[in-house]
């Protein structure tokens, strides 16, 4: 046997056995009065261990700790363990072509979140990562470090190089310069595959090189336009290209003994991408190392140490006083809170004695705070009964709905005194409610008084329904007479109006008619004044019929205008309106 850990022996021991050296010597506090004879006349014969025993007993358990923590083993040997890995290269294309959006969010992003994927799932391989576009970058040589490989890959984008375009040949190059020394070696391509056709000078480097090339196609057939950093499309000649994928480039796959799949937004992808990296790869041998095998011991003297515990606590001294007090407030921090303590049965004895003397406010108060807190139906019911005293029926409805019993009896009470409660509330509503709730409790349990105070019920609501409509009837009738009376009123007020109008207009008419009249006479006399002054001036006649005087003139005009709501008049009524070219429409 040995110690994997000796260093706890060295340190913890002397400490350990300096101190209880100091127990064990020391003399118990009576001994300083009394003497050992007269000690063992005035102690009690009891089957408990000595201070001194005990004391021994925690001493063995501290150097069993100890020892424990030493960690004492058996060794079986040495084991050699092999490191074993089929070493993987992940080649992702940041060319420009990959910021299509035919795949959600792009194929650079669902590229990126496949290979941290594969990063996740193959924690036992050893990745590597290059970018590639026109040119071939090493982003990260292979490591076990999986979690450095997720920060490099999720901080790549095409940003990242200055030239543009697909070249998947310089890819192949520098993976196959940067693991020169394996024999075979292993590519996760993830692309849209190019614009190349062609892709034998690819493949004959593959194979030249022992290169197999499992291809995960990231882009659709349909494809989609290439939107750059500032939003604006890409352009070739003047027109917006439209980047789709290379489905040629899964002969790079196949010839050289990899796979091809194309992806999708889901993960099953991937997964199948896995399974075949796995069915296809060999795993070589990184390092191999021996190590040493232990059958552990330490749980032997640790549990030996428990029992010692249990030895030592099982039956305290009578000579040394216990902390029974603070013990006893811990176990009742543990109680569960529906149950009353002594101080709850004092307070509830205090509300049944308020109660007894009719202090209800005061017996409601303390019985609603602990309905509250024990959520106690025989609580609630009782503070229904307080506040159905203080006549504050709507509280006492409220305590009463929350009481839930069991026994027929106890629901029937209850059922009684919310049937009571919402009766002494006397509207229509609560004395319905009231009889239903007197009925349940009939059901339950025959009450002569409650019987009659359910009669009493229905007579009231009966009388309160006649009440309610005989109301409701007079509100009508009153309603359709001020309804009749308006419409009455409504029609007097429009016949004086009609007869206001009537004769404001015959007033107004008349006026007009007298102030024709007037202007007629005044056309007389300045007509004959004129002819008197013609007949005078000795013109002829004919002068008379070729020009037309000035009243004529001021006649004919009175009589043309016969329309007062215009003053225009069409004169080419039966022309016919034609339009021109480019006439506007406004």
């Amino acid at each position: 046997m040995e110690f994997l850990h000796p260093e706890f022996l060295y340190l913890m021991l002397p400490p350990v056995f300096i101190l209880f050296v100091l127990l064990l010597t020391q003399k118990e506090s009576q001994a300083k009065f009394f003497a050992e004879e007269v000690i063992q006349k005035l102690r009690v014969s009891a089957n408990t261990l000595t201070l001194k025993a005990r004391n021994g007993l925690f001493f063995l358990m501290a150097l069993l700790l100890v020892i424990a923590l030493a960690d004492p083993v058996i060794s079986e040997g040495e084991v050699e363990v092999q490191a074993k890995s089929a070493d993987i290269m992940i080649a992702i294309d940041i060319s420009d072509s990959m910021l299509a959006q035919d795949l959600y969010p792009n194929r650079l992003k669902l590229a990126k979140q496949k290979a941290l994927q594969f990063l996740r799932e193959e924690r036992t391989q050893r990745v590597g990562v290059v970018a590639f576009a026109k040119n071939a970058y090493m982003v990260a040589p292979l490591s076990f470090d999986h979690a450095a490989l997720g920060f490099l890959l999720e901080n790549l984008d095409t940003d990242s190089i200055t030239e543009q375009g697909t070249d998947l040949l310089s890819m192949l190059e520098v993976v196959n310069g940067a693991s020169k020394q394996d024999t075979q070696k292993y590519i996760l391509l993830l692309s849209d595959g190019g614009d190349a056709s062609d892709f034998s000078q690819e493949i004959a480097y593959a194979k030249k090189n022992n290169i197999t090339v499992f291809i995960l196609g990231v882009a659709t057939k349909k494809g989609a336009p290439v939107r750059k950093s500032d939003g604006s499309f890409i352009k070739y000649k003047g027109e917006i290209l439209i980047s789709k994928l290379n489905e040629k480039v899964a002969n790079l796959a196949i010839k050289t003994g990899g796979v091809y799949i194309e992806a999708q937004n889901g993960a099953q992808d991937i997964k199948a991408m896995i399974k075949a990296i796995k069915s296809h790869v060999k795993q070589k041998e990184i390092r191999s190392q021996k190590i040493h095998k232990y059958i552990p011991l330490f749980y032997y003297p640790l549990g030996l140490a428990m029992i010692l515990l249990l030895v030592a606590t099982s039956s305290m001294s009578k000579r040394r006083s216990v902390a029974v007090p603070v013990l006893l407030l811990l176990a009742m921090l543990h109680v569960a809170p529906a149950q009353a303590g002594v101080l709850d049965f004092m307070e509830l004895d205090k509300a049944k004695k308020a109660y007894s003397n009719k202090d209800y406010k005061t017996a409601a108060k303390i019985y609603q705070k602990y309905a509250k807190q024990l959520d106690s139906s025989q609580s609630y019911y009782n503070a229904g009964n307080a506040f159905y005293n203080m006549k504050k029926y709507d509280n006492a409805i409220k305590m009463y709905e929350r009481v839930v019993f069991s026994n027929p009896e106890y629901k029937a009470n209850k059922l009684a005194n919310l049937g009571k409660s919402h009766a002494k509330l006397d509207t229509v509503e609560h004395l319905e409610k009231a009889k239903k709730y007197m009925e349940e409790s009939l059901k339950i349990k025959d009450d002569k008084e409650l019987q009659q105070d359910f009669q009493e019920v229905v007579k009231r609501l009966k009388k309160k329904k006649q009440q309610q409509k005989q109301k409701n009837n007079k509100q009508n009738n009153k309603d359709q007479k001020n309804k009749q009376q308006q419409k009455g009123k409504g029609k007097q007020d429009k016949k004086d109006q009609n007869k206001q109008n009537k004769d404001k207009n015959g007033k107004n008419k008349q006026k007009k008619q007298q102030q024709h009249k007037k202007e007629q006479q005044k056309d007389v006399k300045r007509e004959k004044k004129e002819e008197k002054q013609q007949q005078s001036s000795g013109a002829s006649k004919q002068k008379k019929q070729a020009k037309m005087s000035d009243a004529e003139e001021r006649k004919w005009l009175k009589k043309l205008d016969k329309n007062p709501s215009t003053f225009l008049y069409q004169l080419n009524r039966n022309k016919k309106v034609t339009g021109y070219e480019n006439e506007k429409p406004w």
